[in-house]
């Protein structure tokens, strides 16, 4: 599960936009006050929804407080039409800015997109248990022998790891996929689970699709 924290003063906003991510595996923790959210528990979150106008502490200088002290990604969700705050809230090191009012789906893509960038950054160093190199995949260094449609769901789900994928994304991810139907996106997850050292890498997200853990 992916866990945001939220510092929106609307309530109702931050509910109907947590109830619509939920069905992505995505956990949302609001709080009306910038002070309340940065005592939160920063650290914790895996990525911080940002409003500007706040009571008490402006979300400029929240942005910059996060900044600061914390290494997560930020995206302003704010209603300010001023060229100048999304300026200054990107050159303060938020990641992405996105204008009230917006659709649910438009913040999810935002969210797998930043998600996305970050943890290519976060792991570039890092020993990955998955490679991909041309056509092949590696899992612990072993090569995986998979058929077409498998490689490119796997491939999918290492690009977005973490991130929940619906079953309509990873049937529409590529003209290989494009005639599969849901239980046959099913048989083809198993399959590849049955090439991994652990199945449970793959795990299914209810109403939703799949994931890579």
């Amino acid at each position: 599960m992916i866990n945001i924290l939220m510092i929106e003063d609307d309530s109702e906003f931050a509910e109907l936009l947590a109830e619509y991510l939920e069905r992505y595996d995505i956990k949302i923790t609001n709080y009306e006050d910038a002070y309340l959210g940065l005592s939160a528990g920063v650290k914790k979150f895996d990525l911080v929804i940002l409003d500007l106008t706040l009571p008490g502490m402006d979300g400029l200088e929240a942005c910059e407080e996060i900044v600061r002290k914390y290494d997560i990604p930020i995206i302003i969700s704010s209603a300010r039409s001023d060229i100048g705050d999304k300026i200054t809230a990107l050159e303060l090191g938020a990641d992405d800015y996105l204008p009230k009012p917006y659709d649910p789906k438009e913040m999810y893509a935002r969210i797998q997109s930043v998600l996305r960038r970050y943890n290519k950054v976060e792991n570039k160093n890092e020993v990955n248990d998955f490679e991909i190199k041309a056509d092949t995949i590696y899992h612990q260094g072993n090569a995986l022998v998979l058929t077409p449609a498998e490689f490119e769901v796997l491939y999918l789900l290492i690009k977005n790891r973490g991130i929940a994928q619906s079953r309509e994304q990873i049937i529409n991810s590529s003209s290989t996929m494009s005639d599969i139907k849901g239980k046959s996106l099913d048989v083809i997850i198993s399959k590849i689970r049955g090439k991994l050292s652990d199945p449970s890498l793959i795990q299914a997200v209810r109403g939703v699709g799949y994931k890579l853990v």
